[in-house]
């Protein structure tokens, strides 16, 4: 049953309203006072609070700064005698989930409740209705997937569709999405297999993806030479669907302006991967040219740690001579140095930025169970 808390000073004339929504099956408890309404949360839980806006003493928006304190997620619907733009936009401000102008009828309550608490279930079910009828598009989309870029693009629907349905507990739909996946993994993993050494073949570049290898020199050095200064975050380990969590976060401060992808080389491990990316150069390159700066498995030390050399060794070789900087974050202490030492890194011409986290995350997944048990499944994985 849905719990309601409705605080206002004149909830003796609210009590039609009252009667209508226990009629409709919700359980109403009303207070005339902000301080009672914040007893009533440390008492019981609650799904929504109506909160009149004039109530002498605690005033509605004090109240709702406490509530919020207490339950940030918690949905508070604002009821106001006035529109006034400075006492909706305080409102606003401290995150009501809607507002009211008086007198409110029984219809504008029911609305407003169906939109704060059943939001969630109704754009579930909506994502339901559309992955159904994309569904076959999508298996032939998979079929007839013959290079990186249409293979890219599946790999870009698999990724909405998962987040799409997140919010659905139908477990149904949700294998098969799953079922989905993996075909098209299946599908992936032959195409590769047919083409990855044609790719590393020479003069193959026309008809290969940008590989780990190839990503620096025609991604990020084609903009390194026209910026002033710039900044390369490399964040290890990240997926698709980490990018989409995060990207919602970025655009709050960056306009995104264009996105690409690349193709990992084989194997995908940091050890040769993320070398390769720096260096330019395959790992039985590096180890061939370099053997100072590659350490095999079983050498001792991290595998990682001549990567400032090897991106120095690549600009060289692209003919780059401005100053550059490399910072690898691993820890809390790292990165507020680097926060410390922004106005001095934003003087350089480049700066590469690896950030570690979601790496040694993916890694306590496996090995921590206090993390297994937080990120028990993908949503909470990217949540986390």
């Amino acid at each position: 049953m849905t719990k309601i808390l409705w605080a206002d000073d004149e909830i003796e004339h609210l009590r039609a309203h009252i009667l209508f929504l226990q009629e409709k099956g919700f359980h109403v408890t009303t207070v005339s006072n902000g301080i009672d309404a914040i007893d009533e949360l440390d008492q019981d839980f609650f799904d929504v609070v109506f909160l009149d806006e004039n109530m002498p003493g605690l005033t509605g928006l004090e109240t709702l700064v406490k509530i919020k304190e207490k339950r940030p997620d918690l949905p508070v619907i604002m009821i106001t005698k006035s529109e006034e733009e400075l006492i909706m936009e305080d409102a606003i401000g401290s995150k009501i989930a809607d507002y009211l102008i008086k007198p409110v009828n029984p219809n504008q309550i029911l609305l407003t409740l169906k939109k704060n608490l059943d939001s969630k279930r109704l754009l579930g079910d909506r994502a339901m209705t559309s992955y159904r009828s994309q569904f076959m598009d999508l298996s032939s989309q998979i079929s007839d997937a013959h290079d990186f870029d249409s293979w890219l693009e599946v790999y870009n629907k698999l990724v909405f569709w998962d987040i799409e349905l997140s919010q659905t507990a139908d477990p149904g739909m949700k294998g098969m999405l799953q079922a989905q996946q993996t075909e098209a993994n299946g599908q992936f993993f032959k195409f590769i297999s047919r083409n990855y050494l044609h790719w590393l073949k020479p003069n193959s570049d026309q008809e290969a993806p940008v590989l780990s290898h190839t990503a620096f020199k025609k991604l990020i050095y084609p903009v390194a030479k026209e910026e002033e200064s710039l900044f390369v975050v490399l964040i290890d380990n990240l997926r698709m669907d980490q990018w989409r969590t995060i990207r919602n976060i970025l655009s709050d401060y960056f306009v995104i302006k264009q996105e690409n992808a690349y193709c990992t080389i084989l194997p995908t491990a940091t050890q040769y991967a993320r070398n390769s990316f720096f260096a330019g150069l395959m790992p039985s390159e590096i180890e061939k040219i370099h053997k100072d700066l590659w350490l095999n498995e079983n050498d001792e030390g991290s595998k990682n740690q001549y990567e400032p050399e090897l991106l120095s060794l690549q600009l060289k070789r692209l003919g780059y001579t401005r100053k550059h900087s490399y910072q690898k974050i691993t820890t809390l202490d790292a990165g507020k140095k680097l926060v410390e030492n922004f106005s001095n890194l934003n003087q350089n011409a480049l700066n590469i930025v690896v950030y570690n986290f979601v790496d040694m995350l993916s890694h306590a997944r496996t090995d921590m169970e206090v993390i297994k048990e937080l990120a028990e499944d993908e949503t909470a994985y990217r949540s986390l």
